[in-house]
């Protein structure tokens, strides 16, 4: 049971070692806990076999340790994984590996659902349910870590928030996880392999400026005027054009992390020259590369892929324009792990959905 316990993974250090100390135990027990949690991923405190019995009970008595469950696992014909984790009895979220021949990339999620509802984007349907913890972020990075090991032998190479959910609603579990994925006790990894995706807040932008955030930031634009983007994103009705081009200016000077843009491109709606030359306007708003993304389509809309004559001629105005651009080939699309696909279609989701409904007749 875990009522009236606390998620010690949802703790920082100096929470950890205040209450060892109250508690009649040696503060430098809080690094052994810490290694345990996050180096060693503890299941339960009886695994961790160097800090006393006592402390066991203690700890025990006060805190639980909350852990994401891998449900399902699909494999892509170009071997791109995704997996289903279970997180508490009835929900579940997606993360992805993505191989190539020099990377192995894990995308990862953020929230249960997503609250904002992008027109091309199949989480978007979803109900936003809950944030997701720093532990079961940094669970689902753990776990495909692991994949990427036993299929390719070698560790992931890069973190993309660009999952399930909106990491900048979920601010300040996301930043922990960032940190503890940094972190000695955590995989080590440099920030400048982590990159954060975002629908565009401009305000939690602005705020990713002063707390001089190292990871990259990644921008959802898709479309260069308001009127286009608040067609498919509704988020832009609140965090216009203008609002977001201030707020990349601020997080740039305060960071000077270059800023990515991803453009998703869809046929006759934003693949004409005037809709590149409105991108390279905005975009010399900061130093950034842009992502030309392929469109994958989703149940329910009318979307399609822009025709490849068309994507390179737009990726050609952007280069005339001094611009950095890379065009991005889908992958993962056979098992919807690919970008705007994840909406919990797997056996998994669809088990648990059948379990709550038998329990609700």
């Amino acid at each position: 049971m875990t009522i009236n316990k606390v998620n010690i993974r949802s703790k920082d250090s100096i929470f950890i070692s205040d209450w060892l100390i109250k508690n009649g135990h040696k503060a430098f027990r809080q690094k052994q806990i810490e290694d345990w949690l996050w180096k060693k991923n503890a299941h339960s405190f009886e695994e961790m076999l160097n800090i006393g019995k006592g402390l066991i009970n203690d700890l025990n008595k006060n805190f639980y340790i909350d852990r994401i469950q891998l449900s399902d696992k699909q494999i892509s014909n170009d071997s791109t994984v995704k997996c289903a984790y279970s997180v508490g009895e009835t929900q579940v979220v997606e993360g992805v590996l993505i191989p190539t021949n020099k990377r192995s990339t894990a995308c990862i999620s953020s929230q249960v659902g997503c609250g904002l509802a992008c027109k091309f984007c199949a989480t978007g349907k979803l109900k936003m349910l809950r944030n997701l913890s720093p532990g079961e972020i940094v669970d689902q990075v753990v776990s495909l870590n692991e994949i990427s090991l036993k299929n390719l032998n070698r560790p992931i190479s890069n973190i993309v928030y660009m999952g399930m959910g909106e990491p900048l609603l979920n601010y300040k579990n996301v930043l922990r996880s960032t940190e503890i994925l940094c972190s000695e006790k955590g995989l080590g990894m440099s920030p400048k392999r982590i990159t954060v995706s975002t629908a565009g807040i401009a305000k939690m932008i602005t705020k990713l400026g002063d707390d001089e955030v190292k990871f990259n930031l990644a921008l959802s634009l898709h479309a260069a005027n308001d009127k286009k983007r608040s067609e498919i994103m509704d988020i832009n009705s609140s965090n216009n054009l203008n609002d977001l081009k201030d707020s990349l200016k601020h997080f740039y000077n305060k960071t000077g992390t270059r800023v990515t843009f991803e453009y998703i491109i869809f046929d006759q709606f934003n693949d004409n020259p005037e809709d590149a030359y409105e991108l390279a306007s905005f975009a010399k708003c900061v130093p950034c590369k842009i992502n030309i993304i392929e469109y994958n389509p989703i149940d329910g809309e009318d979307f399609k892929q822009a025709e490849i004559e068309k994507v390179n001629d737009f990726a050609a105005i952007l280069e005339s324009k001094n611009l950095v651009v890379n065009i991005r080939r889908s992958r993962g699309k056979d098992i919807d792990a690919a970008c705007g696909q994840l909406a919990n279609k797997n056996k998994s989701a669809t088990n648990r959905e059948n379990q709550m409904k038998r329990k609700r007749v």
